[in-house]
C-alpha cells in the first residue's frame, strides 16, 4: 500500500465502483441493477440520484468513458433532473465520495445561492493559481498538471436549462501536457456552486491518500509519503 500526494493525479485505484458504491450504500441510499446493466443509487429522500453507467459506455469526456452520473430532482415524483454531474474513470474516489456527503445532507439539492468564486476560494485555499488571463474562471495546481475551470459545456451534458451557449464547471488532470488525461469531470450549468467548491476542495487537498496501484501517466509527478 503506498500513501501518496497530490491526490488529483493519485488516479482511482480500480476501486470507483467499489468506495462509491460503499459510500451511498453507508449514507442509506437505495441500489438496484436497471436492464442497462448500470448501478442505480437514490437518496432516502428520492431527490438524488448516482448511477454506475461505465457498463452503458455512454459517452467520453476527454476520451475517458465516464463512469458516475449524479442528478438532482426538485421533487421525487419529477420525471426531469434538475442537474447533471459526471465524472470518468481515473477521478480521485476521495473527491467524489466528499461531494456525495455534501449532497446528501442538503435538503434542496436544486437549489444554491453562492457565487462562482466559492470554487476558485475553496481552490485557493488549498494553494491552487488562479489563471492569469481568466482568474474569474480558473485555477490550477501549482504544478500546472490538474485545472478546474468554468467551460462551455461539452455535447451531452444534460441539464435542465435548454440554452444554448451555457457554461459549467469543468474538471481534469493532464500530468503530461499533450498526453491523454488521466481523469475528467462535467457538472451542468445548475450544478450549485458549493457543490463544486467541496469537490474542488477535496481535490486539492494535501492530505495523502492510499494506493495499491498507482497510474503509469503520472509517473514522477506523484510523491510516496509512506509505505505500509
Amino acid at each position: 500500500m503506498y500513501w501518496v500526494t497530490p491526490r488529483h493525479l493519485a488516479g482511482d485505484d480500480g476501486a470507483l465502483a467499489e468506495r462509491i458504491g460503499d459510500i451511498l450504500v453507508g449514507l442509506g441510499w437505495r441500489m438496484w441493477p436497471t436492464s442497462r446493466h448500470t448501478l442505480l443509487y437514490v437518496s432516502p429522500d428520492g431527490l438524488c440520484g448516482a448511477e454506475w453507467i461505465l457498463a452503458a459506455y455512454p459517452f467520453e469526456l476527454g476520451g475517458l468513458p465516464v463512469a458516475w452520473q449524479l442528478s438532482a430532482r426538485s421533487h421525487s415524483a419529477s420525471v426531469m433532473t434538475e442537474w447533471n454531474a459526471y465524472f470518468t474513470t481515473g477521478v480521485p474516489y476521495e473527491a467524489l465520495a466528499d461531494l456525495l456527503v455534501v449532497l446528501d445532507a442538503r435538503d434542496a439539492p436544486n437549489v444554491g445561492f453562492e457565487g462562482p468564486e466559492t470554487v476558485l476560494t475553496a481552490l485557493g485555499a488549498r494553494g491552487w493559481i488562479r489563471d492569469v488571463d481568466r482568474p474569474r474562471t480558473t485555477a490550477s495546481d501549482p504544478g500546472f498538471s490538474s485545472s478546474v475551470s468554468l467551460e462551455m459545456l461539452p455535447p451531452l451534458i444534460q441539464d435542465a436549462d435548454p440554452r444554448p451557449g451555457l457554461v459549467g464547471w469543468q474538471a481534469w488532470a493532464e500530468p503530461v501536457l499533450g498526453a491523454p488525461y488521466l481523469w475528467c469531470a462535467s457538472f451542468s450549468v445548475s450544478v450549485p456552486h458549493d457543490l463544486v467548491a467541496a469537490f474542488a476542495s477535496s481535490l486539492a487537498s494535501p492530505d495523502p491518500v492510499p494506493r495499491r496501484t498507482l497510474p503509469e501517466s503520472a509517473e514522477g509527478r506523484l510523491t510516496v509519503v509512506r509505505r505500509s
